[in-house]
């Protein structure tokens, strides 16, 4: 039986509309396909986060990852910048920690803006924290890295931006058929029942 779920997403008046795939516990270890994502396995895991935890957030405006947090914030979620090189300063008015050890509040998602090399010593971290998701930005994949995140429990996303994805699947960006190599007029998937996503109470 499907799982009614229900991002943490609107628009500007709130909308909340579910849409329907089958429900998987994030903690679950189960080895993906990392060369290709389902829809239902990207929607799952943006539909049941609150929170993001960016490691090398950036207050440059023109870097991706100040582009992607000002979107995800836009879109409900609360997104924690990581970056030692600016510890206790403000992005977006969000205070930016060294290290996601001291983020005081519980993370879902560990979102790197770091070359591979780096990642599996942020696995590492997520795992400690509790993260539920290891996800990592365009161009970056390590596979070592994430076996040890799925050994650990959690979920795992490479090569993708999860801005990107949400605006996919949402609809919001008008290259819905790209996956397919086919454009068609069909209902975007985040949309299948229309409105915008909304976190479920």
């Amino acid at each position: 039986m499907d799982t009614v779920i229900m991002a943490p997403c609107g628009d500007s008046r709130g909308t909340a509309v579910p849409y329907d795939f089958p429900m998987r516990a994030l903690g679950s270890r189960v080895r993906v396909n990392h060369d290709s994502y389902s829809d239902a396995y990207i929607g799952t895991i943006l539909a049941n986060s609150r929170t993001f935890a960016f490691v090398g957030a950036s207050p440059t405006t023109s870097r991706p990852s100040y582009f992607a947090m000002k979107y995800l914030m836009a879109k409900g979620y609360r997104v924690i910048p990581v970056n030692p090189a600016h510890e206790g300063k403000e992005l977006l008015g969000q205070k930016i920690y060294a290290s996601l050890a001291d983020i005081e509040e519980p993370v879902d998602v560990v979102d790197m803006f770091r070359t591979p090399d780096a990642a599996l010593e942020i696995v590492r971290q997520a795992i400690a924290i509790g993260a539920k998701v290891m996800w990592m930005q365009l161009g970056i994949r390590n596979d070592e890295a994430a076996k040890m995140a799925e050994d650990a429990g959690l979920k795992v996303v490479m090569n993708r931006c999860p801005k990107i994805e949400y605006g996919r699947l949402s609809g919001e960006i008008g290259w819905v058929g790209v996956n397919r190599r086919v454009i068609d007029n069909r209902m975007p998937f985040l949309f299948a029942k229309g409105g915008t996503m909304k976190h479920r109470a």
